[in-house]
């Protein structure tokens, strides 16, 4: 079966960066868009940002030029590097790809969710 994995949460100062990562892993043929979504404190999940199998980024307003979404197709694997972190930025973030798997089934799949906390 397929399995998203993030690692890289944690508490960071405000101004701090933290390096979200997140691994795809299993019966994979290939990946499409992945993404990065996160649900802050009492709100509904939002998206972040979001990269393409040939690398193009797309951003969410309040995050461009703070945060940077980058993949490396051959480890299955897609970074959020955070910059310039705000106390508003504290959320549980969780990745998202759409995986083709080798039975050729395309499917959403999401990880389980790292905590982001900024705070001083």
């Amino acid at each position: 079966q397929v399995q998203l994995v993030e690692s890289g949460g944690g508490l960071v100062q405000p101004g701090g960066s933290l390096r979200l990562s997140c691994a795809a892993s299993g019966n994979i043929a290939s990946i499409g868009v992945m993404g990065w979504y996160r649900q802050p404190p009492g709100k509904q999940r939002e998206l972040v940002a979001t990269i393409t199998s040939g690398g193009s980024p797309n951003y969410l307003d309040f995050v461009k030029g703070r945060f940077t979404i980058s993949r490396d197709n051959a480890k299955n694997t897609v970074y959020l590097q955070m910059n310039s972190l705000e106390p508003e930025d504290t959320a549980v973030y969780y990745c998202n790809a759409v995986i083709t798997t080798s039975w050729r089934l395309t499917s959403n799949y999401w990880g389980q969710g790292t905590q982001v906390t900024v705070s001083s």
